[in-house]
Formats: C-alpha cells, structure tokens, sequence
C-alpha cells in the first residue's frame, strides 16, 4: 500500500525518520539536503527491512544482480564497492578488508520512504503504522562513547616518496593522471554512528548523503558527487575534479578562493582528463554521437570546500542493461584516473588499503529502471562488531603535482571528518 502524509517541516520530519531507521539491521537513507545540482529527483529516500537481496562477488556478480532486478520490478537499494571485478581475469585487491562490506549488496525493502518539501510518500504494508511509528520515534542524541585515536596508515615522508613514484610512472608513459588515495583509522573505537552522521552532515550537508547500514556494517556518507544517473533513455555522469577551501568568515577571501580553482590551469588539466575518460566510458552505452558535455569546469560552494564539477550525458542505446552500463563505467574515473585499467594497477601497488565501498557507489534502482548512485567519498565506515573505524582521503596526481600541496589536500578533505570524531 502507499500514502502520502502532509509535511510543514521537512528537517524536522526527516530528524524524526532518521531516528526511526535505526531500528532495522539494514537499511538505506539518502539525503539531497536540498540542493539543486541538476537534475534534482528524490529529496530524500529511505529503504529500510528486507523483503529480499542479492549479494554477490566475483565476474558474475553483475549479471547476478540484472538477473535478480528483472524478476520484479521494484525499489532496490544497495551498492557496488571499488573493488568489485567486472571483467574476468581483473586484478584483485591483496589488501586487508576491515570493514568488510560486500562487492555487490542491493535489497527490496519492506518500507519505502520518499519525502519532499510538501509531503512523505510511504509504501508498506500498513502505511499509516509507520507514520505513527515515525512520529514518536525516540529522539537519538547519542554522543561519542569514546574519543577514537585516529592513526595515519601513510605518513607525510612515506607519502610523498609515493607520490614521486607515480610522477616518475606518468614521465614514463604509464598513465596521464592517478587518484592516489589513503587511510585513516582507530581500532577499538565505540561510536554511535546515527549521531556521527547527524553530526558529519551538520558540518558538511551534502547532496548525496547518506547513512547506510547492512548489519554491523555502516556507512556515514557525506558525498558531494554523483556517479551515475538514468531518466528514461538519458545517463548523465558528473565528477569532481578540483577543490579549494572555503574561507567562511572572510567573503573576499573566499571568493578569491573559488575564482582561482576555476581559472587553476592545475585543476582543469585533471577535470578534462576525467572528462575525457567519462565521455569514452558513456560511449561503450550511448547512441553515436549523443555524448556530450554539459558543463565544463562548473564551480560549486559547499561548506568546506568549492569544488570543480563537470557534468556529462548522453543518450542510451535501446534495451542497454544496468549492467551493461556498470561494465562501461565503473570504477568511475574520478576515482581512478586515465587510462582507467593501468591506474587501476598502479593503486593496487601502491595504496596500502583495500578501498572497499570507499569509492564505490550507493543509491537507488527505480520500478521503471531509472537509477541515482553516488559516488562514496567524505564518508566514515564502521564495523561494529570489530569496532574498527575507517575513512580514506584521496587526490588526483599528474606531473605537475606538488607532493606537499597533494597531501594538504588530503588533510583538507578529512578535516570535517577529524572534526565530526574530536
């Protein structure tokens, strides 16, 4: 059944949902925070409790999961972690999971939720039990049980001597651009992760949020990119490449901050070449000719951060798969860095830790087979059954990187997150 319930306070009915969605051992609340980066669908979504799933690894698991959407078109949600192998024969990681989230994890819940400005769509079986559930859910203001000791798997000296490393690999002719990325940790770390997710995205309200758990397992995402999205016959990817701080208590500063990431010869280099490498892997999908550019280098001002985003689409060939669609794109090249298959190689050589759902994707699959799926940055995993706590931090390196700016940028990216766990 579904019913639609008049909502007068959108952040307060989602507090109240937010609080409600925890009681379930899987679950999936995605939050726009309303902002209008186009194209804007769902404001906020919720999957919680499973009716069924699909988990899968390996060559086949994409296959699984087209076969297990098309037996019955519905909801699903779920994700795709970056180590996910599409191709047979790929190189798998060597490094030690903690976190443990699967390849490839998508359910149909019990209970949809869809909210907006001017009402809550609920679909369940006794939709207006739910609402009163809602309702009176308790409130969860649940602070940090403890201070986590956040470690470093990479120190700065360490660091750089890697970075060099991949410039002497981009000298050579191994690849243009690379996404070198790096773990942050604690070990024994007691946290609520509801309240570090209310907390994260109070500081940082991103348009592709959202706080995920498959049974001790959680995600606290506060994503500023988008992977992938599907409207009927059209896909359109939009990745970020390029990112300056924002100076909140100083308008001139700030905006002189923006105006030099738009005009940062540095910056439009890595942007293009991941364009470049979005408008190839839409290609694979798309009709001839039907892959464009929408926008190149748009600058965009979130709370931390002014960010480069371009935004490419193109029109799908009939009858393509998600799947088929997955082969041609993922891992997106933001994350990677061109070309897609040797960088892939060379950040298994040199990065220290299994990435996991860490630039992977989550989000939704439509009953009509339209689909919205992020990209899994600015996010905390926890595995609370080990009580081990991670969140990794990456840039883009070329050859005229400056290894030291390359790791305050890193720093950069983790310091809403250090804040959110002090």
């Amino acid at each position: 059944m579904t019913n639609s319930f008049p909502v007068t306070d959108l952040g307060e009915i989602k507090y109240k949902v937010l609080n409600w969605v925890q009681r379930f051992n899987t679950f999936c609340f995605l939050d726009n925070h309303q902002y209008h980066i186009e194209p804007h669908t769902q404001e906020c979504i919720v999957g919680a409790g499973i009716k069924r799933k699909v988990i899968a690894t390996g060559n086949d698991a994409l296959d699984l999961l087209q076969k297990f959407t098309d037996e019955k078109r519905t909801w699903l949600f779920g994700h795709l972690a970056y180590d996910l192998s599409i191709e047979p024969g790929e190189l798998l990681s060597r490094h030690k999971d903690r976190i443990q989230f699967p390849d490839l994890f998508f359910f149909e819940p019990e209970i949809i939720i869809r909210l907006n400005g001017k009402e809550m769509i609920i679909e369940a079986s006794d939709p207006h039990q739910i609402f009163d559930e809602i309702s009176s859910a308790p409130d969860r203001r649940v602070q940090l049980q403890s201070s986590p000791l956040i470690q470093s798997r990479i120190q700065k000296e360490e660091y750089i001597s890697i970075i060099r490393e991949l410039q002497n690999h981009i000298l050579r002719g191994d690849c243009y651009e690379i996404n070198f990325c790096q773990e942050f940790y604690a070990e024994k770390a007691i946290i609520d992760p509801g309240a570090i997710y209310k907390k994260l995205t109070a500081l940082s309200p991103n348009p592709f949020s959202a706080l995920y758990r498959v049974d001790d397992r959680w995600l606290m995402c506060a994503s500023p990119e988008r992977f992938l999205k599907r409207e009927g016959s059209r896909i359109l990817s939009q990745p970020i490449k390029g990112t300056s701080k924002r100076i909140g208590d100083n308008k001139v500063e700030d905006e002189k901050n923006r105006e030099e990431l738009f005009h940062s010869d540095k910056d439009r280099s890595e942007n293009v070449m991941v364009v470049d490498l979005v408008r190839n892997d839409l290609s694979k999908v798309c009709k001839e000719g039907t892959v464009k550019v929408e926008e190149l280098y748009g600058i965009y001002s979130f709370p931390q951060v002014h960010q480069m985003i371009s935004t490419v689409s193109g029109e799908l060939r009939k009858n393509v798969s998600f799947a088929e669609i997955v082969k041609a794109t993922f891992p997106m090249g933001s994350m990677t860095g061109a070309p897609k298959k040797r960088v892939m190689e060379l950040i298994e050589e040199y990065e220290k830790t299994k990435r996991g759902i860490f630039s992977g994707c989550l989000g939704y699959i439509s009953p009509n087979g339209d689909f919205d799926l992020n990209v899994v940055i600015r996010s905390l995993m926890y595995n609370a059954f080990s009580n081990y706590l991670s969140f990794q931090a990456g840039s883009a390196i070329t050859f005229y990187s400056d290894p030291e700016k390359e790791w305050d940028e890193c720093l950069l990216k983790a310091e809403a997150i250090k804040t959110v766990l002090s």
